[in-house]
């Protein structure tokens, strides 16, 4: 659910009201008690990572992914797609 943000137009009194998206815009201000209240165009809600971060476990560089093979047995030698890790790519034919 959204935080909406509010202004009064007659006494000026903002503030932040947590509502669902399917709820009406608030009319009646909570302070003075006016029917002036608007609702104001937001910036939006910011992108919120939670967990250890993707970026470190999705995007492993390709010396990180040599080594991890390297550590689980295959061999270093063998040619693999760096796009899909596999050794022989029926996509690309690397």
């Amino acid at each position: 659910m959204p935080t909406y943000e509010y202004e009064c137009g007659k006494c000026g009194y903002r503030f932040e009201q947590f509502q669902k998206m399917t709820d009406q815009p608030l009319k009646k201000c909570p302070k003075c008690k006016g029917n002036k209240l608007k609702r104001l165009i937001g910036l939006g809600g910011g992108v919120i990572f939670k967990g250890p971060g993707f970026y470190t476990t999705e995007y492993r560089s390709e010396e990180y992914k040599r080594k991890e093979r390297e550590e689980k047995g295959l061999s270093s030698t063998s040619s693999s797609c760096s796009t899909c890790s596999t050794k022989t790519c029926s996509t690309c034919g690397k």
